[in-house]
């Protein structure tokens, strides 16, 4: 993995204490964490760190093409580290957000929209832990 410093100098952004927060945060995790998410958990080590410094530093990596933003959970865009071609289960009964590797579902070629480019499939699978 890539330090944060060096992602930053990558995308074209002086590395600051709170844009490496920012990014540590993301990359060293598994979660699929919304911005506020982000904030929230990066505020507790560095409290000057502003709304608009993660707002920005995850949309560059996404434009860099070093994050996803999804909409995975209902109404809030979350940022996916793994830019691998993989799937997800979504926990509904604790929001949480799993990687399901690409061979876990056949996904047959979809040739019934010729008038589009299809840029990217993947499945969403949603559900929760069976009760005894």
């Amino acid at each position: 993995m890539e330090n944060a410093i060096s992602i930053l100098r990558r995308c074209g952004m002086q590395p600051t204490p709170q844009r490496i927060a920012v990014v540590d945060s993301v990359f060293k995790t598994t979660a699929h964490p919304s911005a506020e998410e982000v904030l929230k958990n990066v505020r507790k080590d560095c409290p000057t760190l502003s709304r608009a410094t993660v707002y920005n530093t995850l949309n560059l990596l996404v434009e860099k093409g070093l994050l996803k933003a999804q909409v995975l959970k209902e109404g809030s865009v979350v940022f996916d580290p793994n830019i691998q071609r993989h799937h997800h289960f979504v926990d509904e009964d604790s929001g949480q957000i799993y990687d399901v590797p690409w061979d876990t579902f056949k996904v047959p070629p979809i040739d019934s929209l010729p008038d589009y480019e299809i840029t990217e499939v993947q499945v969403v699978v949603r559900g929760r832990k069976k009760r005894k």
